[in-house]
């Protein structure tokens, strides 16, 4: 079946959404990041109400859903997508409508979205341009606010944003000319972070050291998708990283380091957290699922759809990220979902540096950290929930409402079979664009139901969604990672300063009156 004609058959099954009813989940396995149980749930009015031995629970109104043989998951939170975005002169095709539509589908059921400033990096232009495109949205979301430049406005704002419930900013490192910040830009806003208690995200790369790779290469006629790759060497990234660890460290405020995809950033993050700094290390589908062998490949089409910054690695890299996202070095996976057409990804056949950069994820993050966690025997389903889910919630104050399965909790649950076997195709998929990075990917374990709100909007063959039906989250700041903040500043205080307090006091006057003498 063809992508439109998938796309008609999905669009047409929004025109009725599931009616709000009780749920009576019988006989799965409930599974938290602490343990999991087998038990019975009950969902009414979007929220869970209880979670009982199996049989314990009274609820003759309820729909009965056999959970036999299944997982009951919390639903995934995807920490960084780029919907209805404009990069690199291009428009993402998914807007909040499909996107997140896509997202359901794979058991995702809250998202983190990145907002772009507005010209001359109006950050409250920005945030309010997106929220108007988030008015088609389905599920649950919140926002990153990406901050490109420096002055009192943006300062201010900051605070306006946080006081609205936005508590994470982002900042390239990247991009030279367009979206990298400079030094003293971060040593600025790791300080309003800290003050607010925001968490800063960045996109770690040497910026300047790829603009000189960039130059070399094209000069040398490099200039395909491997050019990309090419240009920005693992070392790019774990320098970057480790400049945004220190800087962090300055500030003592908490630092979340996005899309990590190589050993040696990964290495910086747990070396930091070794020493006890507060930092959060995100992985990507992409990185744990995927090497960059595809990106030389002699068809255009199937080498421009890896084109990603960072870049996909090495499998020596894959291999390590993977294992350090499972044994606890990094705490999350999400996709940074940047999706384009064939056609957009095209508008690079002359040169690299006018590709558009970016991957799908959004659908596919689950599955993929599934079969890569599970499947490959180095995670447990509880360690799946906290990397896919749980993680989330704490580093960005949606916990307990996100990320568990409770009484009180949310009812953004998922039915996991461990035993459905799929494969991935763009022919398939519920994304917009008409490329698939994982295409062909054959996954044992399947998002077999998908419960938003405490309404069934996924049933493993169709969707069930309503246009507009996604609120928007907001976060508190001062989260958990802020806890012993100011006690750490007090010793660090002391230890900074062990011969007593400064400014040492001196009396220069009678060293004024001597020297006259």
């Amino acid at each position: 079946m063809g992508v439109a004609a998938v796309l008609v058959l999905f669009l047409a099954s929004f025109a009725a959404s599931a009616e709000a009813s009780a749920l009576h989940l019988k006989g799965g396995v409930v599974v938290n990041a602490d343990q999991e149980t087998l038990a019975d749930l009950l969902i009414d009015n979007g929220k869970v109400l209880e979670v009982g031995p199996p049989g314990s629970l009274m609820a003759p109104d309820a729909e009965v859903i056999d959970a036999s043989g299944k997982y009951i998951m919390p639903g995934g939170i995807d920490t960084h997508t780029h919907l209805d975005s404009l990069f690199m002169g291009q428009n993402t095709p998914d807007d909040f409508f499909s996107g997140q539509a896509a997202a359901l589908a794979g058991g995702t059921t809250c998202h983190l979205d990145m907002v772009m400033p507005q010209k001359g990096g109006d950050i409250l232009g920005g945030y309010a341009r997106y929220r108007e495109a988030a008015k088609r949205s389905v599920m649950d979301y919140s926002f990153h606010i990406v901050i490109t430049h420096w002055n009192d406005q943006v300062e201010e704002a900051m605070g306006k944003l946080v006081e609205q419930g936005l508590q994470s900013f982002k900042f390239f490192m990247a991009y030279k000319g367009k979206l990298q910040v400079s030094d003293e830009l971060l040593a600025h806003a790791f300080r309003r972070c800290r003050q607010l208690g925001a968490i800063p995200l960045v996109h770690a790369e040497n910026g300047d050291a790829i603009d000189k790779e960039q130059q070399r290469l094209i000069k040398a006629g490099i200039t395909g998708p491997e050019g990309h790759q090419l240009s920005r060497p693992p070392i790019v990234e774990e320098e970057a990283t480790f400049r945004a660890v220190m800087f962090a460290n300055l500030a003592n405020v908490p630092l979340f380091v996005v899309h990590v995809m190589s050993r040696g950033a990964m290495e910086v993050i747990a070396k930091a957290r070794t020493a006890g700094q507060r930092v959060i290390g995100e992985t990507l589908a992409s990185a744990i699922g995927l090497n960059q062998s595809l990106i030389w490949s002699s068809d255009f089409t199937t080498a421009s759809k890896f084109v990603m910054s960072p870049p996909i690695r090495t499998e020596e890299h894959r291999l390590a990220v993977r294992a350090g996202l499972a044994g606890g070095a990094l705490q999350l996976v999400a996709t940074d979902h940047c999706g384009w057409t064939s056609a957009q990804k095209a508008l690079g056949r002359e040169s690299f540096l006018k590709m558009p950069n970016g991957v799908n994820g959004i659908e596919e993050r689950m599955h993929v950290a599934w079969q890569q966690l599970i499947n490959s025997g180095l995670a447990s389903p509880s360690r799946f929930v906290e990397v896919t889910s749980t993680a989330a919630a704490k580093v960005f104050n949606l916990y307990p409402q996100k990320g568990v399965i409770q009484a009180g909790a949310d009812a953004d649950v998922i039915l996991l079979d461990p035993n459905a076997e799929h494969t991935i195709s763009a022919s398939s998929h519920h994304s917009k664009g008409d490329i698939n990075i994982f295409e062909g990917n054959k996954i044992r374990g399947k998002v077999v139901m998908t419960i938003s709100q405490g309404k069934v909007v996924w049933d493993g063959s169709s969707l069930h969604v309503q246009r507009g039906a996604g609120r928007f989250l907001p976060r508190p700041a001062f989260g958990d990672l802020y806890k012993g903040l100011d006690e750490r500043d007090a010793i660090r205080s002391a230890e900074m300063y062990p011969y007593g307090p400064v400014p040492v006091k001196r009396d220069l006057a009678a060293l004024h009156a001597k020297q006259e003498l």
